[in-house]
């Protein structure tokens, strides 16, 4: 019987890129925190309507642990930076998890890749009406699974009920996936040629096809890939938009536990960081115009509102490249902070502001942008012994609350 020991550390390249269907699947999975005590308490097909790791009962460890995976998913994070993300949540909820570090955090990290990829394809194929579907095989080469093997290249009609139990992946770490053609001829460029779905029996060891592992025997995303489909289409595919799309149709607690969760994540303190060490170089490197942190909560929302009489649900705190430009170079020099009364602001302070955000001493009103005229809040609290001071611009259009300056005092 195979185990999740057995998960391949390596991702396929392929995996690493989060596509629209992809969040969409996920994100939809995030209305429903599934406790669990093992593994096998959410059964095959439950797995689409829901987010679960096995062992993780309680709520707040639960939306830690679906903001550090949705990271991954929908803006394509690492493995060691996701491993960064478990050890804090594993020290902030005291949780006592089975299995080794290295071990347990390859399991999270590669399961939920590949079934929210193999879902979103899965989504793909039917909005693309691929008749034909080419399975191909992908397993590690030091440990190939022989049926996996042999069942490259086999090119059946996407109706085919062989695929009901043998859509890949097809058990811990498996990264073999299906490749769409119209006409069974278009499969020879990928390797495919039009057999007879193969029957290998069925291992009595998992209850599964022979090849299959216990509990992999399904179909990822079937339950679900008209919604995920009309879900996709309502986004452009580039990373900020990725990044806070779909989350209306997360429950408010839900969505307000999850961006607070996002915001606690090392590695997003770490990415704040990094954009505003590159926004600073205008001539060395390319940024993304917007780097997200989080939606706002429903709290959040109701105080911005008092504040400015303007609705802000669903916006996010975001960096715009151009403002943290203006702000490292107006309050980034030492001496002319100091008769400021103020202390320089360098790319580390960026990665404070996620605490900030999460649990500030004020927010009040800032008047409106001279240039822009949209309404300005300002958000400050005391972090790391300095009193931190970050004003947003509310853009309605971009749905987003921009920061356009920082500065910093000592206590």
């Amino acid at each position: 019987m195979s185990d999740p020991a057995a998960a391949d550390p390596k991702v396929a390249g392929v995996l690493k890129r989060p596509f629209p269907e992809q969040v969409a699947f996920f994100r939809a999975k995030l209305g429903k925190m599934m406790p669990s005590a093992k593994w096998d308490d959410v059964w095959k097909g439950r797995h689409d309507q829901g987010f679960m790791v096995a062992g993780a009962a309680k709520a707040d460890l639960l939306s830690d642990l679906a903001a550090a995976v949705d990271r991954v998913i929908a803006e394509g994070g690492s493995i060691q930076s996701f491993r960064k993300d478990f050890a804090r949540i594993v020290e902030r909820n005291g949780w006592d998890y089975r299995g080794e570090f290295n071990w347990r955090t390859r399991v999270i990290y590669t399961t939920n890749l590949s079934t929210s990829y193999a879902a979103g394809r899965l989504a793909q194929l039917r909005e693309g009406g691929f008749e034909w579907w080419v399975y191909k095989h992908s397993d590690s080469s030091l440990h190939p699974r022989p049926l996996h093997v042999s069942w490259n290249g086999l090119t059946l009609r996407a109706d085919d009920p062989w695929w009901k139990a043998h859509y890949p992946p097809n058990g811990w770490g498996c990264r073999c996936r299906v490749v769409g053609v119209r006409r069974p001829e278009d499969a020879d460029r990928y390797g495919g040629e039009v057999r007879t779905a193969p029957d290998n029996g069925i291992d009595p060891k998992t209850g599964e096809p022979s090849g299959i592992d216990r509990g992999w025997g399904y179909m990822p995303g079937d339950t679900v890939s008209d919604a995920v489909r009309t879900m996709a289409a309502k986004t452009q595919q580039w990373d900020y938009s990725l990044a806070k799309s779909y989350m209306q149709g997360v429950p408010e607690s839900v969505r307000d536990r999850l961006a607070t969760s996002y915001r606690s994540l090392p590695s997003v303190a770490d990415d704040v960081r990094r954009y505003a060490d590159r926004a600073s170089k205008v001539a060395e490197v390319e940024v993304q115009p917007y780097r997200t942190m989080g939606l706002l909560t429903s709290g959040d929302v109701s105080k911005v509102k008092e504040l400015t009489g303007v609705d802000v649900a669903g916006f996010d705190y975001a960096l715009d490249k151009s403002s943290v430009r203006h702000i490292l170079g107006g309050h980034g020099n030492e001496a002319a902070e100091v008769a400021r009364g103020q202390l320089p602001v360098s790319p580390s302070d960026f990665s404070r502001l996620p605490r900030l955000l999460n649990a500030p001493d004020k927010m009040e009103a800032a008047g409106a942008s001279r240039s822009t005229g949209h309404p300005l809040v300002k958000v400050s609290g005391e972090i790391d012994g300095e009193e931190m001071e970050a004003v947003f611009e509310l853009r309605g259009k971009r749905r987003m609350a921009a920061l356009i300056t920082l500065y910093k005092r000592g206590r």
